[in-house]
């Protein structure tokens, strides 16, 4: 028995001692049962292919979604769907005049509380199967007239005493396969529970109190006691974060034993004259320690793989120039990539003007870079001439070719795919700075990133204000918003319009498109004002103009779509107007909210929504960028952590983030001691558990490292 008192289950003979298990190699013949294809066929079986159900192993490891415990009939209510155990009192058929029909079944059932008649469409054999004494675990609608719409239905013995004691463990189904045939098909696949391996050392099973996996899997399936399903549910989704974060830490570890790095050690001097010359901001104390900690990241022999985190304005693109100017130093080159035209021409902007008059030589490159300028700058990335790179994906092309890349920037680094991001480490760079600006939650930042190491910039730059964020609903309350977005463009302020499509959806009537808003405002709200417009789908040019009139102040208002969510620094705005902000993600509502309140004077936020929307009401409630990420992940859940995928469930099981966040950090730790004291998980104890992770994760422990 473990400390979680449930018995450790052994794949082959009688279970070794505690002394074999800890110091023997252990290795079982791969299972045989797991592997049995389910023999089944018509519409049973075209159910199960649809969940992807084959085998035995495969049916076992569909874990149930829920439990409902089972109701006693004189507790329903008409219209309540309800489980319930229950004893056949007498049973008949009825013919039914109706094209397609082949009867109904009625049948009497009754538990201690009451009897209550079951209602079945088109099944005629079960007059056979259903006798009298029969004991039933039925799912239905009960009606006014006391009576049960069976939906689903088994014999109770089929499903095992516990499972009609109380709760039923309900499953994602299927076209052809029920909730309860699935019950009852795990309860004949029961047997294989034996051949299921065990991949965690007892050392490990008894430092975490975890339950052994088989016994873990049964009780998902099987346990009636809710403490029992817990104990289950934490070892299952133990595993699955600890796995998570074994990939990650070996990952970091082939990549970094498969790029040699170039350490970047000389005392600075470039940096160094950079900084002495003054900016015209103080660092803060956040930026310092950034500087310090990545300038020893730089000096080592293993590549940098850092996450810079910060607010909205927090000055991360200081930090990463630094870092950037560290290569130059060095004679090498640097690159910054980030997911826009926009953001990355506004990026170029504020890195020549925190350079001054730091002779450090820099071009720009995008897909709108001409072709004439484009091979002009590609030649002088080849011989060294060109420093510093700025520009979109098109950094990434096969004919981009640097001669020393040492030091690589990704902003919004979560906007790049996967092979993306692959495709700048195949460029030869040592050293990787991520940047974001999208506040991640501790608990994310360690499934997600959990082969980045990890800066923080939570301090703002001196200056930096609360910005007053209000939910605007109805139309007179709209009007009162109009009005107050007038009175500070009469004191000579400047103010945001941001609408969540570029043009009129036919089919999204109730969304507002900025080239519409911005006609419509400029002949009705704001007539009168100088207005301009941005969105993604404008050439270049017309971006760059539109930039540049609100920037100098010749715009007002500038009319935009999510284009200005990040790099836009305009200080002189002071409202932003999001039209139909429920649309928007927390975390993206929060920096838009980010363009207003760069400069001396107050800002205020103004979110047109129904007075029901929860992300928008997180905004109103918090200006703390961490917090809101934690709502937000909370919301959408934590997306595939290792792979391809970076939105929806993820591919856990059991796990959940940001319930499970103290379980992953003992994963976490515990991962960090496995690999400590295995580096390559190659001791004969942790085979089974490399045989584990190898089929959890297979390709993705040797793919680059940019998460």
């Amino acid at each position: 028995m473990d400390r979680a008192g449930a018995p450790i289950a052994f794949a082959g003979g009688p279970a070794p001692s505690r002394e074999q298990l800890l110091e023997a190699p252990l290795r079982w013949p791969r299972p045989s049962r797991l592997g049995a294809p389910l023999k089944l066929e018509g519409k049973l079986a075209k159910g199960l292919q649809t969940l992807e159900l084959s085998c035995v192993g495969d049916l076992l490891e569909h874990l149930p979604h829920e439990y409902r415990q089972a109701r006693a009939l004189a507790a329903l209510e008409p219209g309540e769907q309800a489980t319930v155990a229950v004893e056949v009192r007498s049973i008949a058929g009825r013919a039914v005049r109706r094209r397609g029909m082949r009867g109904l079944v009625e049948a009497t059932v009754f538990d201690e509380t009451g009897s209550i008649v079951a209602t079945f469409f088109n099944q005629p054999w079960l007059l056979q199967r259903y006798r009298k004494g029969t004991r039933l675990v039925l799912h239905g609608t009960a009606d006014a007239r006391g009576r049960l719409r069976v939906a689903h239905h088994a014999i109770g013995s089929d499903l095992g005493g516990e499972a009609t004691a109380g709760a039923v463990a309900h499953y994602r189904a299927a076209e052809g396969v029920s909730s309860t045939q699935l019950l009852t098909l795990m309860r004949g696949a029961r047997t294989g529970l034996r051949d299921v391996l065990e991949p965690l050392t007892v050392a490990v099973r008894m430092a975490e109190s975890l339950a052994d996996r088989a016994g873990a899997r049964a009780a998902m399936h099987f346990a009636q006691e809710a403490s029992q399903r817990g104990a289950a549910r934490r070892r299952l989704a133990f595993d699955e974060l600890l796995f998570a974060q074994l990939a990650l830490l070996l990952r970091r570890r082939r990549h970094a034993d498969s790029h040699p790095t170039r350490a970047l050690a000389q005392p600075p001097t470039v940096s160094a004259r950079w900084l002495a010359r003054g900016l015209p901001f103080e660092l803060t104390g956040d930026q310092r320690i950034a500087i310090e900690t990545i300038n020893k990241d730089l000096a080592e022999s293993r590549p940098m793989q850092r996450l810079l985190m910060g607010e909205v304005g927090s000055g991360k693109t200081v930090v990463a120039l630094h870092a950037m100017l560290r290569a130059v130093e060095h004679g090498a080159q640097a690159a910054l990539m980030a997911p826009t035209e926009t953001l990355a021409e506004q990026h170029f902007a504020t890195v020549a003007r925190l350079l001054g008059e730091e002779p450090v030589r820099m071009a720009l490159l995008t897909g709108s870079t001409t072709t004439t300028r484009r091979s002009e700058i590609l030649g002088r990335l080849r011989s060294g001439e060109l420093s510093i790179l700025v520009g979109t994906h098109a950094l990434i092309e096969p004919d981009v070719s640097f001669r020393e890349l040492a030091v690589a920037v990704i902003d919004e680094q979560h906007r790049f795919g996967v092979r993306q991001r692959e495709a700048l480490d195949a460029k030869g760079v040592s050293h990787v700075l991520h940047m974001t600006a999208t506040p991640i939650p501790r608990t994310l930042a360690l499934a997600r990133y959990g082969d980045l190491d990890c800066t923080i910039l939570r301090e703002l730059p001196k200056g930096r204000q609360r910005i007053d964020t209000e939910l605007i609903s109805g139309e007179s309350a709209r009007e009162d918003a109009y009005e107050r977005l007038r009175e500070q463009l009469r004191e000579g302020r400047q103010a945001y319009v941001v609408c969540p499509l570029v043009e009129s959806a036919s089919d999204d009537g109730q969304a507002r498109a900025a080239i519409a808003e911005f006609e419509r405002l400029g002949c009705h709200e704001l007539a009168g004002f100088r207005l301009a417009l941005l969105h993604g789908q404008m050439r270049l040019r017309d971006k760059q103009q539109a930039m540049a009139a609100f920037a100098s102040g010749d715009a007002q208002v500038l009319v935009a779509t999510t284009v200005i969510e990040v790099g836009v620094d305009v200080p002189n705005a002071t409202v932003m107007l999001v039209e139909n902000a429920e649309r928007f993600g927390i975390s993206q509502l929060h920096q838009l909210r980010g363009r207003v309140g760069r400069g001396e004077h107050q800002a205020i936020c103004l979110l047109m929504a129904p007075t029901g929307s929860v992300r928008c009401r997180a905004l109103v409630e918090s200006s703390d960028g961490f917090r809101l990420a934690e709502i937000d992940l909370s919301l959408r859940k934590e997306g595939e952590l290792i792979g391809s995928r970076q939105s929806g469930m993820g591919q856990f099981k059991v796990a959940s983030l940001p319930d499970d966040g103290a379980l992953l950090e003992r994963a976490r730790s515990r991962a960090r001691a496995i690999i400590d004291e295995d580096p390559d998980l190659c001791s004969p104890l942790n085979a089974l558990l490399a045989d584990a992770l190898e089929r959890a994760y297979g390709e993705h422990l040797t793919r680059p490292i940019p998460a």
